[in-house]
């Protein structure tokens, strides 16, 4: 089983506590890297692959939306690779940065009509995907990362978040 070394960044005081965080991160990225390993024969090297992870809030994640995708607006996740991979490439050490805007992610699960707890775990695969070189810029590569969302979210007890909906 693909070895993981998480490390938690907490940046809004309204987040739920680091023990929490990490146990919720834990359980889903570790779910997620077995997941691909096993099913889409991910390589992962023997050492553990390291993931930060950042728990932020909107205005901080407007601010680098704005300097790194030219966005200024608010979103609920982004990713960053600590180095260029293409879905099934084999990681290096670090595989790179996630971070989570809490406010975005409580009103997206209300509008979703999903609890706060299930919108989260699906942006942690979500931003754990990006990191593996999956994206959704055209409409073959979204439903290639929306079924693999779906599945890994299936191993957690979770239902497919976009069901009834056109692939991104």
């Amino acid at each position: 089983m693909p070895q993981l070394d998480i490390q938690i960044s907490i940046e809004d005081a309204d987040w739920p506590a680091e023990p929490v965080l990490g146990e919720t991160a834990e359980r889903v990225l570790k779910a997620a890297a077995a997941y691909l390993a096993e099913n889409e024969t991910q390589p992962f090297p023997p050492m553990p692959v390291e993931v930060s992870l950042v728990f932020t809030d909107d205005a901080s994640i407007r601010e680098i939306n704005a300097e790194w995708r030219d966005q200024d607006k608010p979103t609920n996740v982004l990713s960053f690779p600590a180095f260029p991979l293409v879905p099934g490439g084999k990681p290096g050490p670090m595989l790179g940065d996630i971070v989570i805007a809490r406010e975005t992610v409580a009103r997206e699960a209300v509008e979703l009509d999903k609890n706060f707890d299930e919108h989260l775990t699906h942006l942690l695969v979500h931003g754990f995907l990006h990191l593996f070189g999956y994206d959704h810029m055209d409409r073959e590569e979204a439903e290639k990362m929306e079924s693999l969302e779906t599945r890994i979210l299936a191993t957690l007890g979770l239902s497919d978040p976009y069901a009834g909906h056109e692939p991104a």
